[in-house]
């Protein structure tokens, strides 16, 4: 039996709020860099990234989010969303630090937009 591709507002209603949920760190993360504040600053120098990407890094994330929030753009959004992450992962691993928010950021981005987009959901169907 293939999940119910018609949309139901209680699922569509949990897809957004886990969207909101992915996105609300991202987008104080891009503020943070278009601020260059200390701890960004830090941050970057800790991971050997220099400080002339900031700006370059910070347009990326919040380009990948905008396209993520905008309903008819959402799944570019997501492979966008889902590279960057993939570059943090790569960045984080590199340092030996642990990769369990970059990682689930894009699972959730992912699994945000399955339950509130059902496009995605008669291309990726999940059998009971």
């Amino acid at each position: 039996m293939l999940m119910d591709s018609q949309p139901n507002k209680k699922m569509i209603w949990t897809g957004r709020i886990i969207s909101t949920l992915v996105l609300a760190p991202l987008v104080l993360s891009a503020i943070m860099k278009f601020r260059g504040t200390p701890q960004v600053t830090e941050g970057m120098a800790h991971l050997g990234i220099p400080l002339s990407l900031l700006t370059t890094l910070a347009i990326l994330e919040i380009l990948s989010v905008v396209l993520y929030a905008i309903p008819q753009t959402a799944m570019i959004g997501a492979i966008l969303l889902t590279g960057y992450m993939g570059g943090a992962i790569c960045t984080h691993l590199r340092m030996g630090e642990s990769v369990t928010v970059q990682t689930l950021i894009p699972i959730l981005a992912w699994l945000g937009l399955f339950l509130r987009e059902p496009r995605l959901r008669s291309i990726l169907p999940i059998r009971n």
